[in-house]
């Protein structure tokens, strides 16, 4: 895509986000997807497995770019269905869109890597305009995250202004970085005086709200449940706890970014309203180009691998082949004239040069061992056999260093490309990926290792 018609497409879809209200009002058939981060050619098929955007209404929960390679076209797809079909497609933010965490992961190197700054800076300004959360058929509240302690009816999401970068607290931060406790069926009550909103350590921000959380704001608010994407699910979805007063799921979490990082080896999940019931509709990942990890390019890639093997061959130069060594390394000698003037023209230029240096080496070599069969050239100085021993020791520890330091720098592309978010411990992943039993155990250990990624970072 050319650069001015992707400005033109961003100008333009900016227009129609800052004209839709913070909360928007939706009624079904609709159909509603989680996370796609970048994940293009995995979108594509969702479209496959949803319908048609021309014939079926949607509403994405948010977090479109980072993690993935093809962020720019998961977005410019999107806001050109949006462009097309207004009242069809809708569009939430998540806590990606913003400039915080697409600094932090891959989006912006992404846009700098395709485009330019101008493209990441007019992309970046549209998504300030995204809105925060919607409802469908007045029961059902959609959001990117969860709730917050600071939204008590649903008016009060529409008193926010929204049109900026996502602040690290209130009512918007909450929205699109707020998790649910993990309330199972079955557990206890709460004691009596025990927190409802704990603040989430595991994102940096914002709070964990209860199962009583919930089950107070759909109670109030006449809803019966909260639909929310955020976290990536082993089945793509995870109902939560069931709400006994309307027998519903208090929370529903839907993940549409299938094998999420090209590591979690998770199902991907969209959610089909149609008459008031509801359809869980699951998909696998589909094959894609492979990039660099970073969009590292291929030289910067190479050179690691490259400098070994210059210094391997250095060794080899240096080692000595035999307790002397010739003091000068003086010109192969001339061929006899009669050598010099066989040209077979039945060759080539270039291979009439090589059977000539081949016949040049062989005299050499001749010359050599007939040197030494008749003479004796002596010893070589202890001097100088010791400075050619610390030589080869030198280049050996070299060699051994840019072979450690390849072997090094792949692991880290390896992990950069299976989980590009930075933080992840070296060696850790690839380890644990070999004592995985079964695909929910994979899933279990990816996650566990890159809930780091997860917490928002402390840059501005």
């Amino acid at each position: 895509m050319q650069k001015e018609l992707l400005l033109q497409l961003i100008t333009k879809v900016s227009d129609i986000f800052s004209s839709e209200p913070n909360l928007l009002k939706l009624k079904d058939p609709i159909t509603v997807v989680g996370d796609l981060h970048g994940q293009y050619y995995d979108f594509v098929k969702m479209l496959e497995v949803g319908g048609s955007p021309g014939e079926t209404q949607y509403i994405f929960l948010g977090d479109y770019v980072d993690r993935g390679s093809y962020s720019i076209e998961v977005l410019a797809l999107l806001f050109s269905l949006k462009i097309n079909f207004p009242k069809r497609i809708w569009m939430l933010r998540g806590n990606h869109e913003s400039r915080q965490m697409t600094a932090f992961f891959n989006f912006r190197d992404e846009c700098e890597y395709k485009f330019d700054t101008s493209v990441y800076d007019a992309i970046m300004d549209a998504l300030d305009t995204l809105p925060l959360a919607a409802t469908i058929n007045g029961k059902f509240i959609a959001v990117h995250g969860g709730l917050s302690p600071d939204v008590a009816k649903l008016k009060d999401i529409n008193a926010v202004d929204r049109f900026h970068e996502p602040p690290r607290e209130g009512i918007q931060c909450d929205l699109i970085w707020a998790d649910p406790v993990d309330d199972k069926e079955g557990d206890p009550p709460p004691k009596k005086g025990a927190a409802k909103w704990i603040p989430n350590e595991v994102r940096g921000c914002s709070y964990f709200f209860t199962f009583e959380c919930a089950a107070h704001f759909l109670q109030k608010n006449g809803l019966l449940s909260v639909i929310r994407a955020h976290e990536a699910q082993a089945e793509g979805y995870k109902m939560h706890k069931t709400n006994p007063a309307t027998g519903f799921p208090s929370v529903i979490t839907l993940f549409s970014a299938p094998n999420y990082c090209d590591c979690y080896g998770n199902k991907a999940a969209i959610l089909k309203f149609d008459n008031n019931s509801l359809n869980i509709l699951q998909y696998n990942c589909s094959p894609h180009p492979y990039h660099l990890p970073n969009f590292m390019d291929t030289f910067t890639w190479s050179m690691p691998f490259v400098i070994e093997k210059v210094t391997e061959m250095l060794y080899f130069i240096l080692q000595p082949t035999s307790d002397t060594e010739m003091e000068d390394d003086e010109s192969m000698q001339a061929l006899p004239p009669a050598m010099e003037k066989i040209f077979r023209n039945s060759m080539s230029k270039d291979e009439n040069s090589a059977v000539e240096l081949a016949a040049k080496l062989a005299k050499h070599i001749e010359s050599n061992e007939t040197a030494m069969t008749s003479t004796n050239p002596g010893a070589m100085s202890n001097a100088r056999k010791d400075h050619l021993r610390k030589k080869v020791k030198t280049v050996a520890r070299m060699a051994r260093m840019f072979k450690t330091l390849r072997q090094e720098n792949e692991t880290v592309i390896r992990l950069k490309g299976v989980c590009p978010g930075h933080k992840l411990a070296p060696g850790l992943l690839l380890a644990g990926k070999e004592a995985m039993a079964g695909e929910l155990d994979q899933f279990q250990q990816i996650q566990a290792l890159d809930v780091e990624n997860e917490q928002r970072p402390e840059i501005a």
